[in-house]
């Protein structure tokens, strides 16, 4: 808790608090107070108790540790792509995706004062799409950890000029004063999150269900082509395929990957099985509702 500015910290003692209190309502998160993952996690379940943490790995030790039901992770964003390493947090995490949420992502510019900006503080992302506003204004960036985080700062330090890039709900939490809404540069901006439980759920037949499962291919010639063929021949929508390394040797790569439908589903099995063959291990990750379609 050391870790956040000082207004941040006397809100992340109060929300521990009340997690703490009743931890099967609780749903973790990475950021600070007022951040999008906290936003995400209200949207989500709005009878739920936001657990803020410093980092990704605290989030899920939450889940793990039994001081939270669930933990909400964003894993990519429509604009700047992975935002956290999945493949790498999940599997040493030994939780399951259980469910996923899509939220718009809108910035703020926000200060102590009505001055008016010269900087602003946030989130290298955010600062990414923010870029043309800040630009033609003239307003200097500077990166800091998240974009909740850099706006406690700016309440704590009250430096004229100095302003903060986060969500409208950060201002609101510390006193800032919104000088603009909706800066970013993009309309479409939407960020991608995962829920996560200790145990895996199977979920309802009655909609659309998504799998997530990670793999690594044998090292032989077209082996990813031919690990992907029994997902054509079989029908089944693949949404994501993402490669990744593990260690430094360059010689291994992994997947990750979404596919449409789930374990038990005839094609399903058939393609998992296929996979499996030209691969050296498949672990499953999840499967979970779809929350939102991806069809075309």
């Amino acid at each position: 808790m050391d870790t956040y500015p000082l207004p941040a910290q006397r809100l992340v003692a109060e929300m521990t608090y009340a997690a703490a209190r009743a931890p099967e309502r609780a749903i973790s998160f990475q950021g600070a107070p007022g951040a999008n993952s906290h936003l995400a996690v209200m949207d989500f379940a709005p009878d739920g108790l936001p657990l803020p943490c410093f980092s990704f790995e605290d989030a899920l030790d939450a889940v793990r540790d039994g001081r939270a039901d669930r933990a909400m992770i964003p894993i990519e964003n429509s604009l700047h792509g992975r935002v956290a390493d999945m493949h790498f947090l999940l599997p040493e995490s030994g939780l399951s995706i259980i469910d996923e949420y899509f939220l718009p992502i809108h910035h703020s510019l926000m200060s102590a004062d009505d001055t008016p900006p010269v900087s602003a503080l946030s989130h290298v992302q955010a600062l990414g799409q923010c870029r043309k506003y800040l630009r033609s204004r003239g307003i200097r960036p500077i990166v800091y950890a998240d974009t909740a985080g850099a706006a406690a700062l700016v309440a704590e330090v009250r430096e004229p000029g100095a302003a903060a890039i986060a969500p409208s709900l950060a201002a609101r939490l510390y006193g800032l004063t919104i000088h603009d809404e909706k800066i970013e540069d993009s309309s479409d901006n939407m960020t991608r999150f995962v829920v996560l439980g200790r145990d895996a759920i199977m979920p309802s037949r009655d909609g659309p269900v998504m799998t997530s499962f990670l793999f690594e291919v044998k090292n032989i010639p077209a082996a990813l082509y031919k690990a992907m063929g029994g997902f054509a021949t079989n029908g089944v929508n693949m949404s994501k395929l993402e490669s990744y390394q593990r260690g430094a040797s360059f010689s291994a790569t992994e997947f990750y990957a979404d596919i449409e439908g789930m374990p038990g589903d005839p094609a399903v099995d058939r393609a998992l099985e296929e996979l499996a063959f030209h691969s050296k291990w498949v672990r499953l990750l999840g499967s979970y509702p779809q929350g939102r379609s991806r069809s075309i």
